[in-house]
Protein backbone atom coordinates (compact mmCIF):
# COMPACT_ATOMS: atom_id res chain seq x y z
CA UNK A 1 0.00 0.00 0.00
CA UNK A 2 1.22 3.49 -0.80
CA UNK A 3 2.34 5.05 2.48
CA UNK A 4 0.69 8.32 1.55
CA UNK A 5 -2.74 6.80 1.03
CA UNK A 6 -3.37 6.48 4.73
CA UNK A 7 -7.04 7.44 4.84
CA UNK A 8 -10.15 5.39 4.14
CA UNK A 9 -13.90 5.88 4.10
CA UNK A 10 -16.26 3.96 6.36
CA UNK A 11 -19.56 4.58 8.18
CA UNK A 12 -19.83 6.29 11.54
CA UNK A 13 -22.42 3.95 13.07
CA UNK A 14 -24.81 1.13 12.04
CA UNK A 15 -27.46 1.88 9.41
CA UNK A 16 -30.40 0.06 7.82
CA UNK A 17 -31.78 -0.18 4.30
CA UNK A 18 -34.83 -1.78 2.69
CA UNK A 19 -35.83 -3.04 -0.77
CA UNK A 20 -39.03 -4.85 -1.82
CA UNK A 21 -39.75 -6.79 -5.00
CA UNK A 22 -42.69 -9.10 -5.84
CA UNK A 23 -43.54 -9.67 -2.18
CA UNK A 24 -39.95 -10.43 -1.13
CA UNK A 25 -38.47 -8.10 1.44
CA UNK A 26 -34.73 -7.40 1.72
CA UNK A 27 -33.52 -5.65 4.89
CA UNK A 28 -29.88 -4.53 4.93
CA UNK A 29 -27.87 -3.89 8.09
CA UNK A 30 -24.56 -2.04 7.71
CA UNK A 31 -22.04 -2.14 10.56
CA UNK A 32 -18.63 -0.53 11.11
CA UNK A 33 -16.39 -3.61 11.19
CA UNK A 34 -12.68 -3.99 11.89
CA UNK A 35 -12.15 -7.44 13.42
CA UNK A 36 -13.07 -10.74 11.67
CA UNK A 37 -13.48 -12.23 15.17
CA UNK A 38 -16.71 -10.18 15.43
CA UNK A 39 -18.27 -11.90 12.41
CA UNK A 40 -20.19 -14.54 14.39
CA UNK A 41 -21.55 -11.94 16.79
CA UNK A 42 -22.89 -9.76 13.98
CA UNK A 43 -24.54 -12.71 12.18
CA UNK A 44 -26.04 -13.95 15.46
CA UNK A 45 -27.41 -10.50 16.26
CA UNK A 46 -29.15 -10.25 12.87
CA UNK A 47 -30.47 -13.83 13.05
CA UNK A 48 -31.90 -13.10 16.50
CA UNK A 49 -33.72 -10.10 15.02
CA UNK A 50 -35.04 -12.16 12.08
CA UNK A 51 -35.23 -15.86 13.07
CA UNK A 52 -37.89 -16.60 10.44
CA UNK A 53 -36.08 -15.06 7.47
CA UNK A 54 -35.00 -17.51 4.79
CA UNK A 55 -31.57 -16.02 4.04
CA UNK A 56 -29.00 -13.92 5.90
CA UNK A 57 -26.44 -12.99 3.24
CA UNK A 58 -23.40 -10.84 3.90
CA UNK A 59 -20.13 -9.31 2.77
CA UNK A 60 -17.41 -7.30 4.44
CA UNK A 61 -14.30 -5.37 3.46
CA UNK A 62 -11.27 -4.68 5.64
CA UNK A 63 -8.30 -2.33 5.01
CA UNK A 64 -7.82 -0.25 1.86
CA UNK A 65 -6.71 -3.37 -0.05
CA UNK A 66 -9.58 -4.24 -2.42
CA UNK A 67 -8.66 -7.94 -2.23
CA UNK A 68 -9.36 -8.19 1.54
CA UNK A 69 -13.00 -9.26 1.82
CA UNK A 70 -15.32 -12.16 2.58
CA UNK A 71 -18.83 -12.87 1.37
CA UNK A 72 -21.58 -15.45 1.80
CA UNK A 73 -24.67 -16.19 -0.33
CA UNK A 74 -26.32 -18.21 2.49
CA UNK A 75 -28.24 -20.53 0.18
CA UNK A 76 -29.04 -18.04 -2.59
CA UNK A 77 -27.74 -18.95 -6.08
CA UNK A 78 -23.97 -18.41 -6.22
CA UNK A 79 -23.00 -14.82 -6.98
CA UNK A 80 -26.48 -13.35 -6.48
CA UNK A 81 -26.17 -12.01 -2.91
CA UNK A 82 -22.72 -11.64 -1.31
CA UNK A 83 -21.07 -10.35 -4.50
CA UNK A 84 -23.66 -7.59 -5.20
CA UNK A 85 -23.38 -6.49 -1.54
CA UNK A 86 -19.57 -6.35 -1.85
CA UNK A 87 -19.76 -4.49 -5.17
CA UNK A 88 -21.70 -1.65 -3.53
CA UNK A 89 -18.95 -1.29 -0.90
CA UNK A 90 -16.30 -1.28 -3.64
CA UNK A 91 -18.16 1.22 -5.83
CA UNK A 92 -18.53 3.63 -2.89
CA UNK A 93 -14.91 2.97 -1.87
CA UNK A 94 -16.04 2.01 1.65
CA UNK A 95 -14.09 -0.36 3.89
CA UNK A 96 -13.95 -1.64 7.50
CA UNK A 97 -17.62 -2.26 6.94
CA UNK A 98 -19.93 -5.29 6.97
CA UNK A 99 -23.41 -5.53 5.46
CA UNK A 100 -25.88 -8.32 6.23
CA UNK A 101 -29.01 -8.51 4.07
CA UNK A 102 -31.97 -10.47 5.42
CA UNK A 103 -34.47 -11.86 2.90
CA UNK A 104 -38.09 -12.73 3.50
CA UNK A 105 -39.35 -14.74 0.52
CA UNK A 106 -42.59 -13.44 -0.97
CA UNK A 107 -43.60 -16.53 -2.93
CA UNK A 108 -42.43 -15.37 -6.39
CA UNK A 109 -38.99 -16.30 -7.72
CA UNK A 110 -37.02 -13.24 -8.76
CA UNK A 111 -34.46 -14.97 -10.98
CA UNK A 112 -30.75 -14.25 -10.98
CA UNK A 113 -30.94 -10.63 -12.30
CA UNK A 114 -33.76 -9.86 -9.85
CA UNK A 115 -31.81 -11.20 -6.89
CA UNK A 116 -28.63 -9.34 -7.84
CA UNK A 117 -30.63 -6.12 -8.15
CA UNK A 118 -32.44 -6.70 -4.83
CA UNK A 119 -29.30 -7.35 -2.75
CA UNK A 120 -27.55 -4.44 -4.44
CA UNK A 121 -30.50 -2.06 -3.91
CA UNK A 122 -30.99 -2.96 -0.23
CA UNK A 123 -27.27 -2.40 0.40
CA UNK A 124 -27.34 0.91 -1.53
CA UNK A 125 -30.23 2.05 0.66
CA UNK A 126 -28.35 1.20 3.87
CA UNK A 127 -25.25 3.06 2.64
CA UNK A 128 -27.36 6.09 1.69
CA UNK A 129 -28.81 6.18 5.24
CA UNK A 130 -25.36 6.03 6.82
CA UNK A 131 -23.06 8.91 7.65
CA UNK A 132 -19.83 8.31 5.75
CA UNK A 133 -16.66 9.43 7.52
CA UNK A 134 -12.97 9.45 6.64
CA UNK A 135 -10.51 7.80 9.02
CA UNK A 136 -6.76 7.41 9.00
CA UNK A 137 -4.96 4.08 8.68
CA UNK A 138 -3.07 3.76 11.95
CA UNK A 139 -0.29 1.41 13.03
CA UNK A 140 -0.30 0.24 16.64
CA UNK A 141 3.00 0.07 18.53
CA UNK A 142 4.07 -0.80 22.04
CA UNK A 143 6.92 1.16 23.61
CA UNK A 144 8.75 -0.05 26.75
CA UNK A 145 10.95 2.28 28.78
CA UNK A 146 12.37 3.02 32.24
CA UNK A 147 10.40 5.19 34.61
CA UNK A 148 13.16 7.83 34.38
CA UNK A 149 12.35 8.35 30.69
CA UNK A 150 8.65 8.92 31.25
CA UNK A 151 8.82 12.67 30.55
CA UNK A 152 10.76 12.22 27.30
CA UNK A 153 8.34 9.57 26.02
CA UNK A 154 5.23 11.50 27.05
CA UNK A 155 6.58 14.63 25.38
CA UNK A 156 6.78 12.74 22.06
CA UNK A 157 3.27 11.35 22.62
CA UNK A 158 2.00 14.92 23.04
CA UNK A 159 4.05 16.50 20.22
CA UNK A 160 3.04 13.84 17.68
CA UNK A 161 -0.57 13.63 18.84
CA UNK A 162 -0.44 9.85 19.39
CA UNK A 163 -3.59 7.99 20.44
CA UNK A 164 -2.78 6.12 23.66
CA UNK A 165 -4.66 2.81 23.99
CA UNK A 166 -3.06 1.35 27.13
CA UNK A 167 -0.47 2.45 29.62
CA UNK A 168 1.31 0.88 32.58
CA UNK A 169 3.64 3.00 34.68
CA UNK A 170 5.89 1.25 37.19
CA UNK A 171 9.67 0.81 37.43
CA UNK A 172 9.37 -0.61 33.93
CA UNK A 173 6.76 1.25 31.90
CA UNK A 174 4.88 0.40 28.72
CA UNK A 175 2.60 2.32 26.45
CA UNK A 176 0.49 1.10 23.53
CA UNK A 177 -0.35 3.77 21.00
CA UNK A 178 -1.80 4.32 17.53
CA UNK A 179 0.03 6.41 14.99
CA UNK A 180 -1.03 7.54 11.54
CA UNK A 181 0.95 5.64 8.89
CA UNK A 182 2.41 8.71 7.20
CA UNK A 183 3.82 9.76 10.57
CA UNK A 184 5.36 6.43 11.61
CA UNK A 185 8.98 7.01 10.52
CA UNK A 186 9.07 10.49 12.03
CA UNK A 187 7.82 9.34 15.45
CA UNK A 188 9.83 6.10 15.58
CA UNK A 189 13.08 7.92 14.85
CA UNK A 190 12.38 10.24 17.81
CA UNK A 191 11.67 7.30 20.13
CA UNK A 192 14.71 5.38 18.93
CA UNK A 193 16.96 8.33 19.82
CA UNK A 194 16.05 7.78 23.47
CA UNK A 195 18.26 5.31 25.33
CA UNK A 196 16.82 2.01 26.58
CA UNK A 197 13.52 2.50 24.79
CA UNK A 198 12.14 -0.56 22.98
CA UNK A 199 9.52 -0.15 20.27
CA UNK A 200 7.47 -3.08 18.96
CA UNK A 201 4.98 -3.10 16.06
CA UNK A 202 1.68 -4.83 17.00
CA UNK A 203 -0.83 -4.38 14.15
CA UNK A 204 -2.49 -2.02 11.71
CA UNK A 205 -5.95 -0.58 12.42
Amino acid sequence: MNLFEDTYKTIEKPAEGLFKDKGSKFIAYAYPFSDPEDLKNVITEVKDLHPKARHHCWAYRLTTDRSVFRLNDDGEPSGTAGRPILNVLLSHDLTNLMVVVVRYFGGTLLGVPGLINAYKSATQDAVSQARIIEKTVNDVYEVSFDYMQMNDVMRIVKEDDLIVQQQAFDNNCSLTFEIRQTQVNHTLSKLQHLTNVKVKYLRTN
